[in-house]
């Protein structure tokens, strides 16, 4: 796909200017959400091509892990229209959970079990028969030797790395990642980063509080400040300096 249809996943699915179908993996029409008589979302309008990044970023409160729930099936919406994978939410929220990979802040993990019996439990949810796939990411996060202690008595970067493994453990088309690289050092960093990094070629959606990280690696970026849209660009059109104001 050329840099110009890269930059189309902000219209809609359709054929791109060179002529190769783009198909939209998120489409956002007006996505309203409240808590209350607070507003966390309100009129967010955007569409993500199948195989692109979006990068969201914004000060705390302005609506990024919201988003992220709502895309994860975890919130509902109070307005507008939300499709994920070609399916409307929260109508078919069913059919998209199992096609889905959260790494949050909280790793979804039960610390009083070790690293595979998570993967094991994990694995049965969505019908991951078998152990060979989550040997296989235990061994790609360098956690195989640790795999059999409980997660309560490894240090938060190796937790972290065990979080990675299960995201990817049902092979999602979708990854959505808030603050991915959190308590990993760099070493660790360079480990995950062909499982959830541009390398992988999956469909994501990273929050972030990295300006020149997030630059680097996505295709749309949305800026938001108290639950509106302030930036809606190609990564390629911006700089760190422009998405630092969001902070101001």
């Amino acid at each position: 796909m050329c840099a110009r249809c890269r930059r189309a996943g902000r219209r809609r699915a359709g054929a791109s200017r060179c002529g190769v179908a783009i198909l939209a993996a998120i489409e956002l029409r007006g996505l309203t959400r409240r808590y209350g008589e607070r507003v966390a979302l309100a009129d967010v309008t955007l569409s993500l091509a199948t195989g692109q990044t979006l990068a969201v970023l914004g000060p705390n409160g302005a609506g990024k892990t919201t988003l992220l729930r709502l895309l994860a099936t975890l919130l509902r919406p109070h307005g507008g229209v939300v499709e994920v994978l070609g399916h409307p939410l929260p109508k078919e929220n069913w059919a998209v959970r199992g096609r889905i990979g959260l790494l949050g802040h909280e790793p979804l993990l039960y610390r009083e079990l070790s690293a595979r019996e998570n993967l094991a439990l994990h694995g049965a949810l969505h019908g991951v028969t078998g152990t060979r796939r989550s040997e296989e990411l235990l061994a790609a996060v360098a956690m195989e030797r640790r795999a059999d202690e409980p997660l309560r008595t490894l240090s938060r970067g190796m937790v972290q790395r065990v979080a990675v493994a299960r995201t990817l453990l049902h092979d999602p088309a979708l990854l959505l990642l808030d603050e991915p690289r959190a308590n990993l050092d760099p070493a660790a960093s360079e480990l995950v980063e062909p499982l959830i990094g541009r390398a992988s070629g999956r469909t994501r959606v990273i929050v972030s509080h990295d300006p020149a990280g997030v630059l680097a690696e996505a295709d749309l970026v949305l800026g938001l400040v108290r639950g509106r849209v302030a930036l809606l660009a190609g990564a390629a059109e911006l700089d760190a300096a422009a998405l630092t104001e969001l902070y101001r």
